[in-house]
């Protein structure tokens, strides 16, 4: 067909453009460079970082730890190469983050063979799958520094690599191919750490380092009421120091020690380590956990003033000296608590994981209707035309309930989390406001949560399901993350979670790269299927503008059966209807042109009457208008990105 073969050709177009030197791809120097001028604060800057500080410490401490803090940015921006410098001054902070932006999120050890390092492995693995290599551009490595427990959370050594994964040189090799977003685990310390082993070795230079009680009962039983938190063991752990009994603040498990931000020391070794990683490739920063990075006793511990004012302080400092940097908070929290770590739209996050769209997707799709994805979908706020979501579905701890509170109904909560059960899914819990437990997580890989394991369902139609699923967090406003689990359909693995007796287990089994070659080989086995059918989206996504995570979106209810979202590129250039079936029943849609349109701050964007013809990207053909509506026929899950023609035409003409 002669419009399939004008599309092909733009694509090759496409990929041939030459694109200017990447930013990302210069290495820092290994060593400081000091014979050019030191860096030089501007001076508004200055008064922005010092009041931050005097916000957390008071005026007295700050002046006190400032000139510190100095030396620490000065010394890593002598690390930078002039040509570094100077690519990021082009820079344009809405365009941080485009429509070519995919983030893969994997341990560093999922895929394993015998001949290479498990982070060379990976590298080499992605460059094989068909449809991904050309698509996934950001690689987000789960911690890959040594560790006690909580699969690499933590963390004995910030500033080495495991040994067992690889070396700095295997991670910069990889950030010669992608972009690297780095896990700041900067909550908490392993109990095996230099730091806090020292700190009990009562080794003045670690004093403090934690949240320390002589007893466990000055921590009252009024202020562990009132702590807020994503567990339900105790909040302190008793350990053995030098003087004596102690027990320290553990958030998250008794080997996970909390780092105390109340001390200064604490503060100013983290924005090293974090520049640290900037140095060694990273070009996202992802704030693990950060939502309790503060324990003031008698307050919830959570989500607290002084938190936002330190995130707000690393974003001051990364404007400074590292400006292409980009900062994702991790925040599994209720979604109007989530999206406050925006800040004012310029201050605080770049990026908040979208942890209310995993369970409302699953909730879609359990219930085959549309309707609280859509009316929530329609309220999603960006503050600013720097700022976006992580559009995931699946993380390596499963599925967070937390986001969908006060979305779903407690009624909603509960079917989501029988049916998971049904389909083999374990439920993690926290501990609430109230001081009862309440469901956290569903701890499931995201193939399994859609999918009956032991179900004698055809594998197309499971896989089409699948598909589907992940489409919606294609068309959103956002830039999509997929975990690798979540990228080839993994099923649940109870068999480890029977061994380990950690639920979140069930979604990080590792496997042979050698079988998951064998399976692509075989065009009928899941797999290809499966990499066929998504990476042909993610293909088409990185292509079209109007993906552009700073487009505008429209979301049309116009059928309970059918997510409907009208996506326009940031300068109108381009509008895509993206339409998807979330049931196992035909659907009939009409859309009416006259609902296609959207307002921004300077005008009505909208389709014409004389776009009488659209195209379908996704099943590649034509869709008339008529009578001024698209009627469209979608089988069961059925996934349509339809372009007007002339849009097409035109960007054909234009190549």
């Amino acid at each position: 067909m002669v419009v399939n073969q004008k599309i092909n050709s733009i694509q090759s177009k496409i990929a041939n453009i030459s694109e200017s030197k990447d930013w990302t791809k210069i290495r820092h120097y290994e060593k400081p460079d000091y014979t050019r001028p030191l860096l030089e604060i501007p001076t508004q800057a200055q008064k922005i970082i010092f009041s931050r500080l005097s916000f957390l410490y008071g005026e007295s401490e700050a002046k006190q730890h400032y000139p510190e803090l100095e030396r620490i940015l000065k010394v890593y921006y002598a690390h930078k190469p002039l040509e570094r410098i100077q690519a990021e001054q082009d820079l344009i902070p809405a365009n941080r983050f485009t429509e070519k932006d995919v983030i893969l999120i994997t341990y560093g050890d999922l895929l394993y063979n015998e001949t290479e390092s498990p982070l060379a492995n990976l590298a080499h693995f992605l460059q094989e799958i068909p449809g991904f290599h050309k698509t996934i551009n950001t690689l987000h490595i789960l911690p890959f520094f040594p560790y006690s427990s909580d699969r690499g959370f933590s963390i004995t050594d910030f500033h080495t690599v495991d040994p067992k994964l690889g070396s700095w040189q295997d991670i910069e090799n990889i950030g010669d191919r992608y972009q690297l977003m780095f896990d700041a685990v900067c909550n908490h310390t392993s109990s095996q750490s230099i730091a806090f082993q020292e700190m009990l070795n009562g080794n003045p230079d670690y004093k403090d380092i934690a949240t320390v009680y002589r007893s466990p009962d000055e921590l009252t039983p009024e202020q562990r009421q009132m702590v807020v938190r994503p567990r339900t063991s105790d909040i302190l752990t008793e350990f053995q120091s030098m003087d004596g009994s102690i027990w320290v603040w553990t958030t998250f498990s008794a080997d996970q020690i909390d780092l105390n931000y109340r001390n200064p020391k604490v503060l100013l070794w983290v924005i090293e380590t974090l520049l640290l990683y900037v140095r060694r490739g990273a070009d996202v920063i992802r704030l693990d956990a950060v939502t309790y990075l503060w324990e003031i006793p008698g307050t919830s511990c959570a989500n607290l003033e002084q938190t936002h004012e330190t995130i707000k302080l690393f974003r001051d400092i990364f404007n400074v000296v590292a400006p292409g940097i980009a900062v994702i908070t991790e925040t599994n929290i209720p979604h109007e608590q989530n999206i406050s770590y925006f800040g004012e739209g310029h201050d605080e996050a770049q990026m908040v994981y979208n942890f209310a769209l995993p369970p409302l997707v699953l909730h879609t799709f359990y219930r085959e209707d549309t309707t609280a994805l859509s009316e929530w979908a329609r309220e999603l706020e960006f503050p600013s035309e720097t700022t976006t979501y992580l559009n995931i579905l699946d993380t390596h701890d499963g599925i967070g309930l937390m986001g969908a509170k006060n979305i779903l109904s407690p009624e909603d909560i509960h079917y989501l989390i029988s049916r998971a059960r049904e389909h083999g899914a374990f439920v993690s819990y926290r501990t609430a406001e109230n001081g009862e437990n309440e469901p956290y997580e569903i701890n499931t890989t995201w193939f399994s949560a859609l999918n009956v394991d032991s179900s004698n369902e055809d594998l197309k139609v499971q896989i089409k399901r699948f598909v589907a699923s992940r489409s919606l967090a294609l068309v959103l406003k956002g830039v999509p993350g997929i975990y690798l689990h979540g990228l080839i359909g993994s099923t649940n693995d109870v068999d480890t979670v029977l061994k380990t007796k950690s639920k979140r287990d069930i979604n990080r089994q590792i496997i042979s790269v050698t079988s998951l070659y064998e399976e692509l080989k075989l065009s009928t086995s899941k797999l290809s299927q499966l990499t066929e059918s998504l990476g042909k989206l993610l293909e088409i996504r990185v292509r079209q503008s109007a993906f552009h995570p700073q487009g505008d979106q429209q979301i049309l209810t116009l059928s309970p059966q059918c997510f409907t979202v009208f996506r326009v590129a940031p300068g109108c250039e381009e509008h895509i209807l993206t339409v998807t079936n979330v049931t196992n029943q035909v659907c009939h849609l009409e859309i009416p042109l006259a609902k296609l349109q959207l307002e921004n701050s300077d005008s009505i964007v909208c389709v014409t009457p004389e776009d009488n013809y659209w195209y379908d990207l996704v099943n590649k053909r034509g869709w008339r208008v008529q009578q001024q509506k698209i009627s469209l026929i979608l089988q069961p899950y059925d996934v349509v990105w339809l372009i007007p023609f002339v849009e097409l035409e035109r960007s054909i003409e234009q190549m």
